[in-house]
């Protein structure tokens, strides 16, 4: 007889807590759990999935999150993006996470600039339509590329959100340029004050060596000059992979949630 590896055990358990919130009925019956969605713009149609909590009820109205995922998980599967960070924490530990998660898919040569922008915002905008939710307490948050598109998607709509919370993020790097002008000495500054008004909590490993540490604390730094609301964790040791530990982490869940 032989023994399952560590490794297969945790991929066993992780199948199973996916499969047990992939789909059920909430307290009025409606379908709860990683639901397929599409959306159409300019003729062409995209895949997203919709995570709703066991418990929804149309009697009350819940927070919502954007998650923008990294570049490993573009593509037009629809599915790709809830196997990292946010939708992975989601599986393991969902009481953490009442709320309606919106989770777009960028296009396998895009980001979340342009199209990639215009279908998270689509299909947040459908999200909010299709369910009870709490207008003041529309959340964004990503890691990676999708750390980057957080802070594009709060420079281009801050009103939208109440709270951001970019992951292993950056404005501009050695493989994906800025969205904004590079003849813009500061664009950390230029950033924090269209911004400064939106509660920001960054996260960052100090040992990434895809994206330095460095793209965090400067935009840390300008938010701070602009006198916003920001809070920042720096982890020691950790590399490009910060998204475990902010996404496990029960206090940002609430704090995301919570905002307004």
């Amino acid at each position: 007889m032989g023994f399952l590896a560590p490794a297969a055990i945790a991929a066993l358990g992780m199948l199973a807590a996916a499969t047990s919130i992939s789909s059920g009925a909430g307290s009025e019956g409606r379908e709860t759990g990683f639901l397929d969605r599409s959306l159409t713009l300019d003729g062409e149609t995209y895949r997203y999935q919709v995570y709703v909590p066991h418990g929804y009820s149309e009697s009350t109205p819940w927070p919502t999150v954007l998650f923008l995922h990294g570049s490993g998980e573009r593509g037009d599967d629809g599915m790709r993006q809830t196997q990292v960070g946010l939708p992975s924490a989601i599986r393991w530990s969902s009481e953490r996470w009442p709320a309606i998660v919106v989770m777009p898919q960028a296009p396998a040569d895009g980001n979340w600039q342009g199209l990639g922008g215009r279908i998270a915002m689509a299909a947040l905008d459908q999200t909010l339509a299709e369910f009870r939710t709490d207008p003041d307490r529309v959340s964004l948050t990503g890691l990676s590329i999708g750390g980057q598109g957080t802070w594009y998607l709060a420079y281009q709509h801050p009103d939208r959100f109440a709270a951001i919370a970019p992951v292993c993020g950056f404005l501009v790097s050695d493989h994906h340029a800025s969205f904004l002008p590079e003849s813009l000495p500061h664009p950390e500054e230029t950033v924090a004050a269209k911004i400064a008004g939106l509660p920001t909590w960054v996260f960052h490993g100090d040992a990434d060596n895809v994206i330095p540490v460095d793209a965090a604390r400067r935009l840390v730094h300008a938010l701070e000059a602009a006198g916003a609301d920001v809070r920042y964790t720096e982890l020691p040791g950790v590399g490009h992979n910060a998204w475990d530990a902010a996404y496990g982490s029960a206090e940002l869940a609430e704090w995301l949630l919570t905002q307004r």
